[in-house]
């Protein structure tokens, strides 16, 4: 039988702009969704499932608009269900607007559960049969690819293995060229799956997909164990989005399949995209990027133990399992007090500093280094820091201006809080004395020394903060307790964050503001010698 055999190609099938957009907080515009089936083309996923062109209007305008465009590797796909049964089938709305979508492929799920045809449709169990025989038949006679989702299929078997089988062969007989199997509510341990697969595959042949959910953690791994036992066709999200506990992840899949498996898929790809596309879509969702994201997290392949460091500089396959650059990621060497001469080592070779001949002086900076970390330093991430600490400590560092004093007010007009800096700084010789007003005593003192400075450095105006956090580090000592400021800064360039304490918040912000625009004038300078 065909799914005795390991599938030499795979097929990936995204679902990210219809069950993705189901997760809690997602919401694309008709622009959004054109332009990330567009980065998923480019990619090479072989189908895009645009919407369910049926249930609102965004989705009809999204299938307009694909139709007048050319996709390289992609077939859009429109989703939909099997027609509702007070209606022919010539004559179902659902129907009538999967035909009126244009897309060359039609998904429709039927239902394959007893306990959804008696109580969801209300009807009894061979009119169920009756409504997906119809429906696919129909699209396949109208020259559409019918694929079928067999909705809550490992459920509807563990209920009633007999019906959920005879739903499969009703829509193969129909003409459906896939019959994808759907763990809907996402209970399905992988070892429920894979006896379930196997008897399922005893009883017909056919060409099968998988579509799981993550609602017991399990998505990632029932897809591949659903590849292994032949299923060519695998339905995903990026990132994982999805109803309730999200879809299986494709940016964990596509990897696994393809590093780990050997599968044949995406034969159009390249692989060291998916950190980017990953990214991007988070982008679009306008959700944060997962750290901890396997594969494409900006933690997938960090190192903070000394032992770790000390292991990956001599070779990296002791500590990471896949090279990061096959999935466009990149290796990262974190710097706390749990860092050892490794941690400082490969730090300092990435800013361009040879600390192999200065063990001394290595070991003096990881005893300061974690020194300032039991102080309530933090320098994961705050790197900006954590060179300059380097360059100071090697006596390679520059100071571009000198504090003479500042002074911040804040006052309250009119019901509203109100907030000025005044700032005189030294800069060769030379003092200038300014002020700015901000939304807050850290934004107007940010104002004030830009002010200050941008006259002797006109390239601090390519640079922003890009965000700005306060972490108390002694909540038992209330408002005396000691706070630790992140500061992340960007100049359409690089991006680099900055780290300060104090006792005094307002001190701590300003630690980490002279770090960041420190790091900001040392990085061109750096750059313009280079140049010349």
């Amino acid at each position: 039988m065909k799914s005795e055999k390991l599938p030499l190609k795979v097929d990936i099938y995204d679902t990210t702009l219809r069950d993705g957009t189901q997760g809690e907080g997602i919401s694309f515009s008709v622009e959004d969704k054109i332009r990330i089936a567009k980065r998923l083309d480019d990619f090479g996923v072989n189908y895009i499932e645009g919407g369910w062109p049926g249930s609102n209007q965004k989705d009809e305008e999204f299938f307009a608009r694909a139709a007048q465009l050319t996709w390289k590797n992609a077939k859009i796909a429109a989703f939909g269900s099997t027609r509702r049964a007070k209606f022919k089938v010539g004559d179902d709305p659902n129907i009538q607007a999967l035909i009126n979508s244009k897309a060359p492929v039609c998904t429709i799920f039927g239902k394959t559960w007893d306990l959804h045809v008696r109580t969801a449709l209300s009807i009894d169990l061979p009119e169920n049969l009756v409504l997906i025989r119809e429906s696919v038949h129909y699209l396949k006679s109208l020259g559409r690819e019918v694929i079928y989702d067999a909705e809550h299929f490992f459920d509807g078997f563990k209920a009633n293995a007999d019906y959920a089988i005879a739903t499969l062969k009703a829509a193969q007989e129909a003409g459906a060229k896939i019959l994808v199997l759907c763990d809907t509510n996402g209970g399905t341990l992988t070892t429920e799956l894979i006896s379930i697969i196997q008897y399922v595959h005893r009883q017909m042949d056919a060409e099968w997909g998988i579509h799981t959910h993550n609602d017991s953690d399990m998505a990632v791994a029932n897809t591949l164990a659903a590849v292994q036992l032949g299923c060519g066709h695998v339905q995903g999200t990026i990132n994982g989005y999805g109803e309730r506990c999200g879809n299986a992840n494709l940016c964990s899949v596509i990897p696994a399949l393809k590093l780990k498996m050997a599968h044949d898929l995406l034969p159009d790809i390249n692989l060291a995209q998916l950190t980017d596309l990953s990214r991007y879509i988070s982008e679009e969702a306008n959700l944060p990027h997962r750290h901890d994201f396997p594969y494409v997290g900006q933690s997938a392949f960090a190192h903070k133990g000394g032992i770790h460091v000390s292991a990956i500089r001599k070779n990296s396959l002791t500590y990471e399992h896949i090279a990061p650059e096959s999935v466009g990621n990149k290796q990262r060497v974190l710097i706390s007090d749990l860092s050892g001469q490794g941690n400082i080592l490969s730090k300092a070779e990435n800013y361009g500093l040879d600390l192999q001949h200065l063990t001394p002086k290595t070991q003096e900076i990881v005893q300061k280094l974690k020194a300032m970390e039991h102080l309530g330093y933090q320098f994961e991430a705050a790197e900006g820091s954590f060179e300059l600490l380097i360059k100071k400590s090697l006596e390679q560092s520059k100071s571009y201006f000198e504090l003479a004093g500042f002074r911040v007010i804040i006052e309250k007009r009119n019901g509203m809080p109100y907030s000025e800096a005044a700032i005189k700084v030294i800069v060769d010789g030379q003092t200038e004395h300014t002020a700015a007003e901000g939304v807050g005593p850290v934004n107007a003192l940010n104002n004030a020394l830009r002010k200050a400075l941008e006259k002797f450095y006109p390239s601090l105006g390519e640079m922003h903060l890009t965000d700005y956090k306060v972490r108390v580090l002694d909540e038992k000592q209330a408002t005396e307790a000691k706070v630790r400021v992140l500061i992340e800064s960007a100049d359409g360039t690089d991006e680099w964050g900055t780290v300060g304490v104090s006792d005094n918040i307002i001190e701590a912000s300003w630690q980490a503001l002279v770090d960041s625009f420190t790091y900001k004038l040392m990085k061109d300078e750096k750059n313009n010698i280079q140049k010349k």
